[in-house]
């Protein structure tokens, strides 16, 4: 069933010069609203036009003058993205078109829409579901082909689908204690303590197999935080140039050139890496690059990967050993670069003193480039996510956590039936474990936290 809501407006398109520009409007008045600005060369009616139609004309102010020739495009409830009535004005792309479009349409008393709120009611009317709502904006936000896969895949029902499906197992148990509960002189087919133990167990399997999705699904989606570190001069900014395949960082002779953080977000076959450029680590009198040491401490222990770059054609030092140290309980790999110089650094010796992967490379010529990058989606087994047994990823956290919750609920009651304790003091951990999964699809959420995550949204969306 529609909401009885008001009508609502807002740019859908980025501000700036373009081909197109469009104005979305949604809500009971959003036909007649439109209808006052807009005339066709048949001087049709947008009230009274076909659904699901693209219409030609002009958009005119209130005193006949033409602001914009413009495509009007009618979605009549609930065939419509929001499932309300919805005009979408595709005007030029220019910033004044756009804008005194958008003017004339509030001033009709149309209110400008919030963060997310068309597609807050396309969920709150049953267009889609939350999880399906928030693949939305990762749609929009994706950085490469396989997080807008992750995101596609989100969007089209697949995480949804589960998710139901594993609610109703749970479902089956919980009817069963209930009706044993409610009527225990009745004589029906009631489930053992060991069927229902072996229904949940599958439950927690098939919730298990989806958190060991989520750490990858999670990287793919935001990124592998990725901090490049070292010695001042040993090639830390021409490692960045060589990944990024851009001279996005200034290379010197000079020791300490880099003195702050530099950013900057990269595609590796398909999985989004943001890389930082840190300051050169060492001990140092320069106020300005002791800010940057001590910021390269802070991100190496929020980082999900660390670089340590080592300049081959120099004698191993101590500093070496205290940086070694300092990474030692971080994703990390070695990379031992200016390969293309006569070495000092043995790499085999270098190997007998981590635990993690060494790798030659010359970053000014771009050698060895592929093979780190190989290096990097092997540490964090990214290639499985490309397997088409990987149907529904994790990569949202509000998802996992609900996951974890239904699982821990889910653990408890196995370990309750087990103990034979009464099955009504047993379902609460039961019912605990399927209103958890229902946050994750929206049906067993606050409205508060609906709203928040709506807030999240961009103007237009």
């Amino acid at each position: 069933m529609l909401l009885v809501a008001d009508t609502i407006a807002a740019i859908g398109t980025a501000l700036g010069q373009s081909g197109i520009a469009i104005v979305r409007v949604s809500g009971p008045d959003s036909l007649k609203t439109v209808d006052k600005y807009f005339i066709s060369p048949k001087k049709n009616k947008v009230t009274k036009m076909d659904k699901n139609t693209i219409n030609y004309g002009h958009f005119h102010d209130e005193n006949g003058e033409v602001i914009d020739e413009v495509l009007v495009s009618v979605f009549k409830a609930p065939f419509s993205y929001t499932g309300e009535d919805v005009v979408e004005i595709n005007c030029h792309g220019g910033q004044i078109p756009i804008k005194k479009i958008l003017t004339k349409v509030l001033e009709s008393g149309i209110r400008l829409a919030e963060p997310g709120e068309f597609t807050k009611r396309a969920f709150l009317n049953g267009k889609l579901d939350l999880s399906q709502a928030e693949a939305v904006m990762d749609l929009i936000s994706a950085k490469t082909d396989l997080s807008h896969d992750m995101a596609n895949k989100q969007a089209a029902g697949n995480l949804s689908t589960e998710v139901k499906k594993v609610r109703d197992k749970i479902l089956e148990v919980l009817a069963n204690i209930e009706a044993t509960i409610d009527y225990p002189d009745e004589q029906f087919d009631s489930m053992s303590v060991e069927q229902m133990v072996s229904k949940l167990s599958e439950v927690e399997g098939r919730i298990q197999n989806l958190l060991k999705t989520a750490t990858t699904g999670k990287l793919v989606r935001e990124g592998i935080k990725t901090v490049i570190i070292g010695e001042p001069n040993v090639g830390k900014s021409s490692l960045l140039n060589a990944l990024t395949k851009e001279n996005r960082a200034i290379v010197t002779d000079i020791p300490g050139t880099t003195r702050d953080v530099l950013q900057e977000n990269i595609n590796v076959k398909g999985v989004p890496l943001v890389v930082l450029d840190t300051a050169g680590i060492r001990e140092t009198s320069d106020k300005v690059e002791k800010i940057g040491v001590k910021r390269t401490k802070e991100y190496i222990n929020t980082s999900d990967l660390v670089l340590y770059v080592i300049d081959g054609s120099q004698n191993w030092s101590k500093e070496n050993d205290l940086i070694l140290e300092l990474i030692k309980t971080k994703p990390r790999i070695v990379i031992i670069n200016k390969s293309d110089l006569p070495q000092s650094v043995d790499i085999e010796i270098v190997k007998g003193k981590v635990d993690c992967d060494v790798l030659a490379i010359s970053a000014e010529k771009s050698k060895g480039i592929t093979q780190l990058e190989d290096r990097i989606l092997g540490l964090f087994e990214v290639g499985n996510i490309k397997d088409s047994s990987h149907e529904v990823t994790i990569s949202n956290i509000r998802h996992e956590m609900a996951l974890k919750d239904a699982k821990s609920s889910l653990e408890d009651s196995i370990n309750a039936l087990k103990c034979e304790n009464p099955v009504d003091i047993v379902s609460i951990d039961i019912k605990d474990a399927w209103q958890s999964l229902g946050k994750i699809t929206g049906e067993s959420l606050s409205q508060n936290l609906i709203d928040e995550i709506f807030s999240r949204f961009c103007l237009g969306k």
